[in-house]
């Protein structure tokens, strides 16, 4: 396994340096130039030539991702958690190339997203397809899915501790000892590449920090409490503008053109909003922007992020975190020291804490958020200001929204990571994969007597009823005629609309099964009628209480059978 970690770090940490060049191409094909100083070459640009570039990227990310690779919309880590969670780390070996290529031309077009969201997914993938290569178990596969993520932090933030952190944290959710160390070997091979290719800079030119004073340790307790509400401002934000563009009546593929527009429009008046935004981190930490500015920028950017990504286009929400936290800071730091100037740092110690600290409050991650920060700046002095602004709004939030930017999204589709997966089971089973598709109908029209012969010939005890066009009308069950059968010289007068319940529960085949089960428990029925959501009235198949539990059943022995086989392949015969 630590051979293997060995090239999954490796092209983990080529994969991260390719996204970044990728960017950097596509920022210069759209815009004209790519380096460190975007901000400056963007607001010299003529307003339309703000508006056209997102607006092209936004069509060419859509209809790619609608037709080649779905699960690649948003940030990425949501689907890499799902993954590891849910499908024992498998991920489509498509995901790699599609979301690199949608991810570059969505941030190099102008599009308001972060780079470390996809550079996580695309190292996850990575790790995904040398798993499904080489053949490992299904533990195994999650380990390797972790690693790719570490990397791909590691990589991007010239961060090995915060790769590590990041992956334990947010993609395991646990830490073992044996995923522990294959994860350490990838995180360091792959920021060992990074720095061969990109130099040993750290990901912010952050000027240096001193505590001023010990005062200043409350003023950054409610800096915490601060960028905690700010993390759950832009997690509410992104979520109901993605509702929005689920109910606009326009093809899917089209809507991350529509909201690239948007996004566009913006930036013709603060094209700060653009791409990943490091320029505009470095200068809010060189305090080089007006606080009004600044502010305006907080509010600015939860919007353009949320246009971008509820859209569905492809992009990270990392860097945006780390974008709105140093402009929260920022804005707080000013007035702080405004108010007490000589016991506190100026503006831009404020926005470097303030960076973590909404990190923490939208990733639920505290501790890769203080690694992150820490390793970039490679100052003790910050330690301690940081760990308080961090876990103090990582409570605040937490206490606030239960799930974080990531699991929000899991809990939205009835998935609860936290439940454990044998819990997911059900939610992650779709009915068509248990439903039967040859189904017993009665007629309207047949009389009680063709009724009770036709059940007494058939293992079902419940029928769905349809009319002469075969058309759902209603269900019967036994139970609604066994009372009047006893009656005589009713057999031939009784017809099944007569008896049948006309209100039908059914269900549609794209649902989770845990869906189903909860149908079938709340009236305590044994059947119900799968229909096309198209037309409700049409059954394309009927699913049983006992069509659900084998179909979970399948599952988890799959799945045991999956992680037995490496439990007896890691022990030794006796």
């Amino acid at each position: 396994m630590v051979l293997i970690a060995v090239i999954v770090g490796i092209a983990g940490g080529y994969g991260a340096v390719l996204f970044r060049l990728l960017i950097g191409l596509f920022q210069k094909i759209f815009f004209g130039t790519g380096d460190r100083l975007f901000l400056q070459y963007l607001l010299d640009l003529p307003w339309y030539a703000k508006l056209v570039p997102p607006i092209i990227g936004g069509a060419i990310v859509g209809p790619v991702l609608y037709f080649f690779a779905p699960e690649g919309r948003g940030p990425g880590v949501t689907e890499v958690i799902a993954a590891v969670a849910l499908r024992g780390g498998q991920i489509r070996r498509r995901v790699c190339i599609i979301k690199t290529l949608a991810s570059a031309v969505c941030i190099g077009s102008g599009g308001s997203a972060g780079r470390e969201g996809p550079i996580v997914q695309i190292g996850a993938a990575i790790g995904s397809l040398i798993g499904q290569t080489i053949g490992v178990t299904a533990d195994r596969m999650r380990t390797l899915v972790a690693c790719g993520a570490a990397a791909g932090i590691a990589a991007t933030f010239n961060a090995p501790i915060a790769g590590v952190m990041f992956a334990v944290e947010i993609i395991l959710g646990n830490l073992s000892i044996t995923s522990f160390s294959p994860v350490v070997v990838s995180s360091v091979i792959a920021t060992v590449v990074a720095r061969i290719h990109l130099g040993e800079n750290p990901a912010f030119f952050i000027p240096h920090y001193s505590l001023v004073s010990l005062f200043e340790i409350p003023l950054y307790l409610l800096l915490g409490i601060v960028a905690g509400v700010v993390g759950v401002c832009f997690t509410l934000c992104l979520y109901t503008t993605e509702d929005l563009f689920k109910r606009i009546r326009i093809p899917d593929y089209a809507k991350a053109a529509l909201g690239a527009t948007c996004v566009g429009v913006i930036g013709i008046f603060l094209p700060h909003v653009f791409g990943v935004g490091y320029d505009v981190v470095d200068a809010t930490l060189w305090e080089k922007l007006s606080w009004q500015i600044v502010f305006i920028l907080i509010f600015m950017k939860m919007i353009a992020t949320s246009l971008t990504i509820g859209s569905g286009s492809s992009g990270g929400i990392f860097g945006p975190s780390l974008f709105i936290g140093a402009m929260t800071g920022a804005v707080f730091g000013h007035f702080a020291h405004l108010l007490f100037p000589s016991i506190t740092a100026t503006a831009g110690a404020y926005a470097c804490v303030g960076m973590g600290a909404v990190v923490a409050a939208t990733t639920h991650g505290p501790l890769h958020a203080m690694l992150i920060i820490f390793e970039s700046t490679g100052d003790y002095k910050i330690i301690v200001p940081l760990m308080t602004a961090c876990i103090i709004s990582y409570l605040v939030a937490s206490q606030i929204n239960r799930e974080s930017i990531f699991t929000l999204k899991l809990m939205r589709r009835g998935i609860d990571i936290k439940s454990g997966r044998e819990i997911n089971i059900l939610k992650s089973l779709r009915v068509e994969r248990a439903m039967t598709t040859q189904v017993e109908t009665v007629r309207e029209d047949m009389t009680l007597k063709e009724l009770l012969q036709f059940t007494l010939s058939s293992k079902y005890s419940s029928f769905p009823v349809v009319d002469r066009d075969g058309r759902l009308s209603g269900i019967i069950s036994f139970q609604d005629f066994k009372e009047i059968v006893l009656e005589e010289g009713l057999e031939d007068l009784i017809v099944v609309k007569d008896i049948a319940t006309e209100k039908v529960i059914t269900v549609y085949k794209d649902e989770s099964l845990d869906a189903a089960l909860g149908k079938i428990g709340f009236r305590n029925i044994e059947h119900l009628p799968v229909v096309d959501s198209r037309n409700p009235r049409r059954i394309i198949g009927i699913l049983s209480r006992r069509d659900i539990f084998t179909a979970y059943n399948k599952a988890l022995i799959d799945r045991s059978v999956s992680e037995g086989l490496q439990d007896g392949g890691d022990r030794e015969t006796p």
